[in-house]
């Protein structure tokens, strides 16, 4: 599925730099459905806007999956 591209996005190919280390952080869960890429674009699209969880584009992984994500990094 094709989404909108935001200023707060970066490229995959930087991406592709710091997702080992993402990955090394998780815990070991069930695996996600989401696209780590896509959660991690929707976290930079809050820093940038300031806006609220709930008020994430509907083009992002729901915000409840990246909450949980995020909180298995911790």
């Amino acid at each position: 599925m094709k989404r909108t591209k935001y200023a707060s996005d970066i490229s995959r190919e930087k991406f592709a730099e710091i997702e080992p280390l993402l990955r090394s952080v998780r815990r070991s869960t069930k695996p996600t459905t989401a696209d780590l890429y896509e959660v991690f674009c929707a976290v930079l699209y809050l820093l940038r806007t300031g806006c609220q969880w709930r008020f994430l584009p509907g083009e992002f992984p729901q915000m409840a999956e990246c909450v949980c994500l995020l909180a298995q990094m911790e």
